[in-house]
């Protein structure tokens, strides 16, 4: 009984205890002592009266906002600050990359037709390269006629190469140049036959050259060459050049200071004769460039040495004056020179040559040019030149009194008046027809002879290609040539001189290809259309109708 007693007691003890202790968390306020018993604050929106607007100036901003001041940071750009007042260049859109066209590098051909015609060709080439360009390409015709010994052959071999530096290119080429005939001409009224044996030309030539690739920050052009050849004949005439030639040109502000120069070693050999003609050059010059005019003022000097010693101061003036600017330009000069006889030119322009040929250098002591040249465009150019020549010892081609299909060589000695006019012409009439042709029209005053031997007075040239499309092209040639005379000397006591009539004569030749692919082509070919055995020197008729045709292979 006394332990419950105990432990009710201790517990109702604990309770009186902690009720204090709680009632200590919200102290009671203290009794007012007054009327007022509480301060009351009332907020409420802001409602001015008219009366107050007296004492506002200006609307106040009731929105507390706190300013935001952001951190920046500063990067210096190296930019160049464009101005936009000037009007911006356009910049050129990069087109598409185009796959390089290959290129065939090698070409050989092959053709036969009625003559005995044998053709063929062959080119070789290291191929597109922008520093070192090389090749070499070999050449061979040969031809028989109807008529006895009327045979022809020619051969070429050569090979070539320049290289191309930043600054200069040098190129170089050496050729050998084999051709052969026969003295098959004759008189069919004479009596008594001719020889006809065979004659062959061989020509071994060089060059070499070096120049300045042009800039146009450049002010000064140079070029300096050496050609070299050795010529002979299947006789006893040899002929041996060398010639070393170079050119210098300063551009100034308003004009151009130049020079050109050469100095020309030959020596020559005939059965009865050994000489030297050689030359020394040069063309001090000044061209004057202004506005609607060019003008170009030098002379020309040349010292003759060897077996003859000679000196000729020629002047070499020349300008140009435009009417319509590229449509018609005028222009006119004058100049003269001495005109080289060497026997390799001379085969070239008549191969029956006579042997021990007579070597005289002619003299061109003026020659006064004028004429208009312009183009309209790509499609259309042309110019027409009138001259007018006087020339000491002019040259020309006679028959030999004794062997009349063998030819010498004269010279009318004195002033020979020589007047001309030369017409060119090219048209471009599309990408499928192109159109050229040439008029050269001469007369002759003459000191001594009474005709200028096989020189005619009027030669027309032209040709024409047609490109039906990319299987098919054509094209054609066209030579006319006015009627000649050829001097005759029948020996005798004394001898007397005759003189024949060559006629004039028109040579027509057509060709024909067709591409079977990029490396297939199949072609024919037609000389002398016309089919007229005709002669361009007394007593050496032409072939007539040639019909010809092969292939030809790009690899």
């Amino acid at each position: 009984m006394k332990i419950p007693f105990f432990r009710h007691t201790l517990l109702l003890g604990c309770l009186s205890i902690s009720l204090p202790l709680l009632a200590q968390d919200k102290p009671q306020p203290p009794q007012p002592t007054g009327t007022l018993t509480e301060e009351i604050e009332v907020v409420r929106p802001y409602k001015p009266v008219l009366s107050d607007a007296v004492k506002i100036r200006r609307n106040p901003n009731l929105d507390n906002e706190q300013t935001f001041k952001p951190v920046l940071t500063y990067s210096i750009v190296d930019k160049k600050l464009e101005l936009n007042s000037n009007i911006k260049e356009l910049e050129a859109q990069r087109m598409a990359g185009e796959q390089e066209t290959v290129l065939s590098n090698n070409y050989v051909k092959g053709a036969a037709g009625n003559f005995g015609t044998v053709l063929g060709e062959a080119y070789f080439n290291t191929g597109r390269d922008q520093a070192l360009q090389a090749g070499a390409f070999v050449k061979h015709l040969s031809q028989q006629g109807d008529l006895d010994k009327q045979q022809f052959s020619n051969q070429q071999l050569g090979i070539f190469g320049r290289s191309i530096a930043d600054a200069y290119s040098v190129s170089g080429k050496l050729m050998y140049d084999r051709r052969s005939t026969f003295f098959y001409g004759f008189n069919p009224v004479a009596a008594a036959p001719v020889s006809m044996d065979k004659q062959r030309f061989g020509t071994l030539s060089g060059q070499v050259e070096l120049m300045n690739n042009s800039s146009e920050s450049s002010t000064l052009d140079y070029a300096l060459s050496l050609n070299a050849y050795q010529f002979n004949n299947i006789n006893d005439g040899r002929e041996g050049t060398a010639i070393l030639a170079g050119s210098v040109n300063k551009a100034m502000s308003a004009f151009n200071v130049g020079l050109n120069a050469s100095a020309d070693f030959t020596a020559v050999k005939d059965a009865a004769y050994k000489m030297g003609n050689s030359f020394l050059r040069a063309n001090p010059y000044v061209k004057l460039q202004g506005k609607g005019f060019i003008l170009n003022i030098g002379v020309n000097v040349v010292q003759e040495f060897g077996d003859n010693s000679r000196t000729n101061i020629f002047p070499a003036v020349s300008a140009e004056m435009p009417i319509v600017t590229d449509y018609a330009i005028l222009f006119g000069g004058v100049n003269g020179d001495v005109l080289k006889t060497s026997l390799r030119d001379l085969s070239l322009e008549n191969p029956y040559l006579n042997t021990n040929i007579d070597i005289r250098n002619s003299v061109e002591k003026m020659n006064i040019y004028a004429g208009i040249k312009g183009n309209a465009g790509a499609e259309f150019g042309y110019k027409v030149t009138g001259f007018y020549k006087t020339v000491d010892d002019l040259l020309l081609f006679v028959n030999n009194p004794l062997q009349v299909n063998r030819f010498d060589v004269l010279y009318d000695t004195g002033s020979n008046k020589i007047f001309g006019l030369d017409g060119q012409l090219n048209v471009k009439a599309s990408d499928v027809l192109n159109i050229s042709g040439k008029a050269e029209i001469y007369s002759y005053e003459l000191e001594s002879e009474k005709e200028a031997w096989f020189k005619p007075s009027l030669r027309l040239t032209s040709n024409a290609k047609l490109t039906l499309n990319d299987k098919i092209a054509l094209d054609g040639e066209l030579l006319f040539q006015s009627e000649t005379f050829a001097k005759t000397i029948s020996p005798g006591v004394p001898a007397t001189e005759s003189s024949v009539k060559i006629k004039s004569f028109m040579d027509v030749s057509a060709g024909a290809e067709y591409r079977v692919n990029n490396k297939i082509g199949v072609f024919l070919r037609a000389n002398n259309l016309l089919g007229t055995s005709y002669q361009k020197y007394l007593y050496y008729s032409r072939l007539g109708l040639n019909l010809f045709g092969g292939l030809n292979y790009s690899f």
